[in-house]
């Protein structure tokens, strides 16, 4: 069990509910790319050698052996980089995986700017766009160790293609033993009226600082809403907080094309008008550094976020 408070990274959360899965269902299969201990599928091949098998750096190829498994009955769940999982196998995805809606899971790990010192070239900004444009994909980023055991085990008893995104550092547990993660359901972590702020994945505890200091410092009432079910979206909950909040804002280590901010944009389109301060990485490439002083210079930290939204 997870401890409010604590850091754990997401990637090390989803090894450790992959192998507890894999005891209650025997027809799981992990797939990885020559990256086992990065994306943590180390731990289930340790118990369960015969049905874990790494395909080299050979992504494409990967994703096509999952769904001859999944063909055949099998989950199968592929795991690597998340600019790897999404990009250098989209064609493969898009034909082979969401066109016939094989149950496919695909785990992308080392997600945004807090992949560090990898650089822009393994820092996914653009994987959330990529995927959640497919038809029949469906698209999760979860806040914490608890809510991404959740996911994993949502998406192992929901039929159908899906893309997890989790991150390479810590980030606190925000959730209780009493949290219930359920596909196409947001969840407010905070209350407040004046502002609301929709985060998702590594940026809640961000967003959680900065409403901190915005109460502190500047009096204001303000919600933090976590999105992880990215695909589908919770357009209930988006236009009820566009009802009650006078300002909104989204934050997302991503690129604010094609990310949450978009999808919560589009659903505020079609359901109930409302300005959106959309903040995240605004169409530009990352770079090489640690992954804190990233989300510093690129105001993704809790004091960047405040100070973002108290200059708008």
């Amino acid at each position: 069990m997870y401890e409010l408070g604590e850091k754990i990274a997401t990637r090390q959360a989803f090894g450790e509910a992959l192998l507890k899965l894999g005891g209650k269902h025997k027809n799981i299969v992990v797939f990885d790319a020559d990256l086992c201990c990065s994306v943590k599928t180390d731990l289930f091949a340790k118990h369960f050698g015969d049905r874990h098998f790494n395909l080299g750096v050979a992504e494409a190829n990967m994703t096509g052996v999952a769904c001859g498994f999944a063909l055949r009955g099998k989950i199968p769940f592929t795991a690597t980089f998340a600019v790897f999982a999404t990009g250098r196998t989209y064609d493969q995805i898009r034909a082979s995986v969401c066109y016939p809606n094989l149950n496919v899971k695909i785990i992308g790990t080392h997600s945004g700017l807090m992949t560090g010192e990898d650089g822009a070239t393994h820092q996914a900004l653009e994987d959330i766009s990529l995927m959640r444009s497919l038809p029949n994909m469906k698209v999760f980023c979860p806040a914490d160790a608890v809510e991404t055991t959740q996911v994993i085990e949502a998406i192992v008893n929901d039929f159908g293609p899906a893309y997890v995104r989790l991150g390479r550092s810590g980030v606190p547990v925000v959730h209780d033993s009493k949290y219930k993660f359920e596909i196409g359901k947001g969840n407010i972590l905070k209350k407040g009226n004046d502002i609301c702020i929709f985060a998702t994945g590594s940026m809640i505890s961000s967003a959680l600082e900065a409403a901190g200091k915005l109460e502190t410092e500047k009096k204001l009432s303000v919600r933090v809403v976590n999105i992880c079910s990215i695909k589908p979206i919770d357009e209930k909950l988006i236009v009820k907080c566009a009802e009650e909040c006078d300002r909104l804002f989204s934050v997302e280590d991503h690129n604010v094309i094609g990310g949450l901010g978009s999808a919560i944009s589009e659903v505020l389109t079609d359901k109930s008008p409302a300005k959106l301060h959309r903040l995240g990485v605004y169409d530009v490439f990352g770079e090489s550094g640690k992954g804190d002083d990233l989300y510093k210079k690129y105001k993704l930290d809790g004091a960047g976020v405040y100070q973002q939204i108290c200059s708008l």
